[in-house]
């Protein structure tokens, strides 16, 4: 277990004490601030876990490549071009949905 992951479960453990503390004693800022460590907590878990198996994927595909003979940094950089693809392509998509989206609605408004 990495520290993100440690830190995250603490800041949301934390968290959650500062809020239930504010709500028992009428503090808003105090209950607000108690959430907002929650929400901090969780993302440091989540980027703890990311990077865990991050590594395990790396040490799986190291193990895979050295066994099979094929060049690791050829399939990685073949799998993050076609990553990129996939993101900038829907990316496109989404914008030009939405800019047909507000397209028709300029149509319709001005009949």
């Amino acid at each position: 277990m990495n520290t993100e992951k440690v830190e995250g479960k603490f800041d949301q453990v934390a968290g959650k004490i500062k809020q239930s503390v504010g709500e028992a004693i009428g503090n808003q800022k105090l209950a607000n601030s108690g959430a907002a460590d929650q929400i901090k907590g969780a993302a440091k878990e989540t980027w703890g876990n990311a990077k865990d198996t991050a590594n395990v994927v790396r040490d799986d595909e190291r193990a895979k490549a050295n066994v099979q003979g094929e060049d690791l940094k050829y399939r990685t950089e073949n799998t993050a071009h076609n990553m990129r693809e996939s993101i900038t392509s829907t990316a496109q998509n989404v914008k030009d949905k939405v800019n047909e989206k507000l397209d028709n609605l300029k149509r319709e408004h001005n009949g």
